[in-house]
């Protein structure tokens, strides 16, 4: 049964994710409840309602839920067992986040679903990343098991006598080592999925990275990645149904010679995706909301020819009188305060 317009949808988390979301859930007469325990997230600014508390607090998330007719969230690094209470209004579900917010846990689904990766070991210490170097040649990159994005939680290791220093890098968190693939793009298929098992993947688009930091995503993605894409969207497909993921899910995808490698999976709408907004018929935030609400998936067709999508991080938002004067750059910014290194502060999109 689907929702009706006029109905609450819960979003656990006030980024800019949650933030897009409530603007989208707007615009098609839809009311966003926003949880999260920040004082003023840039989410709660447009939504209607806003309950402060923190991701552990189970009798608020048992209010949030009996305040909402559906539940979604916009992030995956959240306590999984408070969610409970959220019962089965929750979607995705939490199968999804534990998958997702565990690298471990996360290859070893990926494989036992069909999919190559990049070769890997397990890493619970500094031993470990001597024997993983020897196993998987070097160089080698660590990552820690958990919380890590944008770059963070990640060193190289280039000869063994590193191992000691990648280790004090990371933390002494447990990690994965991967080993370095020789790959000539990067890519994104973003898909929703819903309850009934429908799947609709968005157009394919390149990503271009700096430091960790998705800086670039262009569609159309180019020949080589073209030549992929039948077979990234089926094991992206593949991935979505055996989590029985309802909703937007995002698969990060090497392009080689030798076809695709998944790199991760986020279980949400996806930085990647927000050339949506203005360069396909629905947006990857009104897809989600309706694979969660029950109501049929949009048209994901192209608007124009080619998009683009530019993350404005950090002091890049000093350049924003000159996008705005731009003629056809569509400015977003997410309403956050300081502009420090690395942080998210918008983006602006293209079409051709």
């Amino acid at each position: 049964m689907s929702l009706a317009p006029g109905s609450t949808i819960g979003v656990i988390g006030g980024g800019q994710l949650g933030r897009m979301l409530a603007m989208a859930a707007a615009r098609i007469g839809y009311r966003c409840h926003i949880f999260d325990p920040h004082y003023a997230p840039c989410a709660a600014e447009v939504a209607g309602r806003f309950t402060r508390a923190a991701f552990t607090d189970e009798d608020a998330l048992r209010r949030f839920g009996e305040a909402c007719d559906v539940v979604t969230y916009e992030f995956e690094n959240l306590p999984v067992a408070p969610l409970a209470v959220l019962g089965d209004r929750l979607r995705p579900g939490v199968r999804s986040l534990e998958v997702a917010q565990d690298r471990m846990v996360e290859k070893r689904f990926i494989a036992g679903v069909g999919s190559t990766l990049a070769p890997w070991r397990l890493v619970d210490g500094g031993d470990d990343i001597s024997a993983a170097f020897d196993a998987l040649g070097g160089p080698i990159l660590l990552k820690t098991r958990r919380l890590g994005y944008d770059g963070k939680g990640q060193a190289w290791v280039d000869d063994r006598d590193a191992a000691s220093a990648a280790w004090e890098a990371i933390g002494r968190q447990p990690a994965v080592a991967e080993a370095k693939v020789a790959f000539e793009a990067e890519f994104s298929v973003i898909l929703a999925r819903t309850a009934a098992g429908e799947t609709k993947a968005f157009p394919i688009s390149r990503n271009e990275h700096d430091g960790g930091i998705l800086r670039r995503s262009v569609v159309p993605a180019g020949d080589l990645i073209a030549g992929q894409q039948g077979q990234a969207i089926a094991e992206a497909e593949a991935l979505a149904a055996a989590l029985d993921h309802v909703g937007v899910m995002t698969v990060e995808f090497f392009a080689g010679a030798d076809g695709p490698l998944v790199n991760e999976i986020a279980p949400r709408v996806h930085n990647s995706g927000h050339w949506t907004i203005e360069g396909t018929n629905t947006s990857q935030f009104e897809q989600h909301l309706r694979a969660i609400c029950g109501l049929p998936l949009g048209d994901t067709a192209l608007v124009t020819g080619a998009a683009s999508m530019q993350n404005l991080i950090g002091a890049d938002v000093d350049c924003v009188a000159d996008l705005i004067a731009e003629p056809g750059a569509r400015l977003h910014l997410y309403g956050k305060g300081e502009a420090r290194p690395g942080r998210k502060m918008g983006h602006v999109t293209r079409l051709r």
